[in-house]
């Protein structure tokens, strides 16, 4: 059986939307995108960056907490997930970055970027209801619950399976699948990535491998 990767970069692209959304089963195709982009999903060691110091081992964030708590990796999924879910794209975008990359320099979403003229935020706001119904469990609520476990971190950067990540008490990866066609359990592998800019944290990108 062959393999399929997609990934985002800053702002949801449509390919990984549409594989969202369509899920076909295992396909030859692979993302271009992905291959250069194969050495930031790797996973990260397992000694943790010092914003998870201090913390117990079974700690989690949760999007109740705080609408936007970027002080840790799993804060910032559960606000980003949260923001996706409820439709709010600009939220979304503002919690979105991009990791360094060669000479260029990291960066995050902001108000100029993510706004709803901006080319960016018209991304946007193009894709979120494709990722909002993917990522809704049924029955769906006004104000979800995400809860995101602790996972590792390593030189700013860590990665969240999507096994770790609860809406209302489901695990993304098996809402994702519920929303597809011609994908068995254990096909898929979803990973959100984080990235620690200028001491906040952000999602900076979302794998998607079928195979």
């Amino acid at each position: 059986m062959s393999h399929r990767k997609r990934t985002i970069g800053w702002i949801a692209g449509s390919a990984l939307a549409a594989a969202v959304m369509g899920l076909t089963g295992c396909s030859d195709s692979t993302d271009s995108t992905a291959d250069k982009e194969s050495a930031a999903s790797s996973s990260p060691a397992a000694d943790t960056d010092k914003s998870a110091e201090g913390k117990p081992e079974d700690a989690s964030a949760s999007s109740q907490a705080s609408a936007a708590d970027q002080s840790t990796a799993e804060g910032a999924v559960a606000a980003w997930v949260t923001a996706v879910v409820k439709g709010e794209a600009k939220d979304a975008c503002l919690l979105m970055g991009e990791a360094a990359k060669g000479s260029s320099p990291a960066r995050a979403g902001s108000e100029a970027t993510c706004d709803g003229d901006a080319p960016r935020g018209k991304q946007m706001e193009k894709n979120i209801g494709q990722f909002r119904e993917a990522f809704t469990p049924e029955p769906p609520t006004d104000d979800p619950k995400v809860d995101v476990a602790r996972v590792p971190a390593t030189g700013g950067k860590a990665v969240v399976p999507a096994d770790k990540i609860t809406v209302d008490g489901q695990t993304l990866d098996k809402i994702i699948l519920s929303h597809s066609t011609g994908v068995k359990s254990g096909q898929l592998d979803v990973k959100v990535h984080s990235t620690k800019i200028d001491e906040a944290w952000y999602v900076t990108d979302l794998d998607l491998n079928i195979g």
